[in-house]
């Protein structure tokens, strides 16, 4: 379940909390196969178990990019901005790929918020999100995302 703010100006008085965690979610050799498709990015590390297995993880694995993406996955199940007539993506400040995310391997995202800012009438908030990765102490992926919500 979300985090639920009625406003986007109720964000700046969560500057600094932790947000929440999104659900669980298994990468499988499928939706890395979806991604090199999308992506172009069609390197044997990815899409070659048979070559994977013999190689430096021993085993496929995901795209860096891949869980970057799921970012987007992730944080509607963390947070929730209502009264607004949209939200978009800003951009990113820092992205951050500490540990190599195999095959078959679960994943969640968890958020903090970082800071806030007035941007005409929007509100941008810097969140930022770790990609764990079930049983290991380093995540697939640290990032702190921007998003801007415009009120309604």
């Amino acid at each position: 379940m979300p985090r639920i703010f009625d406003t986007p100006q109720a964000l700046h008085a969560a500057v600094g909390q932790a947000l929440g965690e999104s659900d669980w979610l298994q990468v499988d050799q499928a939706r890395i196969d979806l991604f090199a498709e999308a992506s172009g990015d069609h390197q044997w590390i990815h899409v070659d178990p048979v070559r994977a297995a013999q190689g430096p993880f021993g085993a496929c694995i995901a795209h860096g990019y891949l869980s970057l993406a799921l970012v987007n996955l992730f944080l509607p199940q963390i947070i929730e901005v209502r009264g607004i007539a949209m939200g978009v993506n800003y951009g990113c400040e820092r992205v951050r790929f500490p540990s190599v995310l195999r095959v078959g391997a679960r994943v969640r995202g968890s958020a903090v918020l970082v800071a806030t800012e007035a941007v005409g009438d929007a509100v941008q908030a810097q969140i930022r999100v770790t990609v764990d990765i079930e049983g290991q102490a380093r995540p697939a992926c640290v990032v702190d995302t921007l998003s801007r919500y415009y009120p309604a």
